[in-house]
């Protein structure tokens, strides 16, 4: 007999990913240039030329060294990086024992539940969320609970945080730069959050944790994006190159447990036990040491703020209603009707490929991932006018 939980997670894939294979076979149909296909986070910007740089003379070695295991955790050498990272850009005391590496925050973040938490815990979330929370808190045995952010600022609300934190809250996942809206918490708004915390941890008399969703940092447009550890000690970064330096595909990433909580050491090794538990032995041995070198290169953000620049402009002529995205790649989008997935498949018809907000947590909008070429966001500008236009026509 087959375990029916994972034949459903199987049978139903992401509502992303699920578009975006339409996609692949609608380009097949009719060609690339006729699909405009903002469903999937795949960056367009070409990996900055240090990363071919460090894979080539890493070739050049030992062969044998090359591909051999690392230790569980990482490389020396990685870890080390990440620390020295940490260090150098938010001038935080980062040690490389409190370094993991992953294959992508994705690995991270699922790490980091298992590590916190045990079966029957609650995982608050803020909508709208990346919907593969969701599958990771309860594949832990936990239960996913949901706080809106504000409106229409995208902020934490953290009057609604504290009523939804109670004696089974073991942590709160939150991402900024935010998948999918793209707004940045500010540093007063994280603050307030750590002052309730605080007054939380003491009512109830257990420790509340932070997993800090980040693979967007890089990618802001002038705000700064706070150091969240620097504010709550309690607090678990997950962050990786795939975003920042266009290696989505490479899987590579880390989990940093924060050196200013007391009990660093063992949420460290909760990390560790919690990756060989899932059965993750060691990140790419090629790919850590990639990101040894690589990592303090800068990402090449302009391309996107150009491309942000066009197509909010372009919507706004049009009269589309969205967020302005702080950080990022994807614009937030209100849906021409209450139904998002309505809409999605409405779009489809004018080859717009846009994330329905479902999945997200919410109804009524949809995401649209502007990490594409200038070109494909240069000539959907049609598209997006005659799907205006057909609502504007029914009603």
């Amino acid at each position: 007999m087959i375990n029916q939980a994972m034949f459903g997670l199987g049978d139903e894939p992401s509502a992303i990913r699920e578009l975006f294979l339409y996609g692949l076979n609608r380009k097949a149909q009719i060609g690339n240039d006729k699909v405009f296909d903002f469903s999937i986070g795949n960056p367009s910007v070409p990996a900055p030329s240090e990363i071919k740089e460090s894979l080539l003379r890493a070739l050049e070695d030992d062969p044998v060294a090359l591909h051999a295991y690392t230790p569980a955790g990482g490389s020396m050498q990685a870890l080390t990086a990440a620390a020295n990272h940490i260090k150098r850009v938010h001038s935080f005391d980062a040690k490389p024992e409190q370094v993991f590496m992953t294959a992508g925050a994705a690995e991270a973040i699922a790490i980091c539940i298992f590590a916190l938490t045990v079966p029957g815990d609650e995982i608050i979330v803020i909508t709208p969320f990346f919907p593969e929370y969701r599958v990771w808190v309860e594949q832990a045995g936990c239960t996913l609970v949901t706080v809106p952010a504000t409106q229409p600022d995208f902020q934490l609300d953290i009057e609604a945080l504290a009523s939804a934190i109670n004696e089974k809250t073991s942590a709160i996942i939150i991402n900024s730069p935010n998948n999918p809206v793209g707004s940045i918490y500010s540093e007063d708004n994280l603050k307030d959050f750590a002052e309730m915390l605080a007054a939380k941890e003491q009512e109830l008399g257990r420790s509340l944790y932070v997993i800090s969703d980040e693979p967007y940092r890089e990618i802001t447009y002038g705000e700064d994006v706070p150091w969240v550890p620097a504010i709550w000690p309690r607090t678990l970064v997950c962050a990786s190159l795939s975003k920042s330096h266009s290696l989505p595909g490479e899987r590579i990433g880390y989990v940093y447990v924060s050196d200013a909580m007391e009990e660093a050491r063992e949420v460290s090794l909760a990390v560790a036990g919690a990756a060989r538990a899932l059965g993750y032995i060691c990140a790419s041995t090629l790919w850590q040491r990639v990101f040894a070198e690589c990592v303090d290169v800068p990402s090449n953000v302009e391309p996107y703020r150009i491309n942000r620049e066009i197509l909010t402009t372009n919507l706004r002529e049009l009269g589309y209603e969205f967020v302005e995205p702080q950080g990022a790649f994807y614009l937030w989008v209100r849906a021409l009707e209450d139904d998002a997935q309505a809409f999605s498949d409405r779009a489809k018809a004018h080859e717009l490929l846009l994330v329905p907000s479902d999945s997200f947590g919410v109804s009524g909008w949809v995401r649209v991932s502007y990490c594409v070429s200038k070109k494909t966001i240069e000539d959907s500008k049609p598209a997006f006018a005659a799907l205006m236009a057909e609502y504007q026509e029914r009603s």
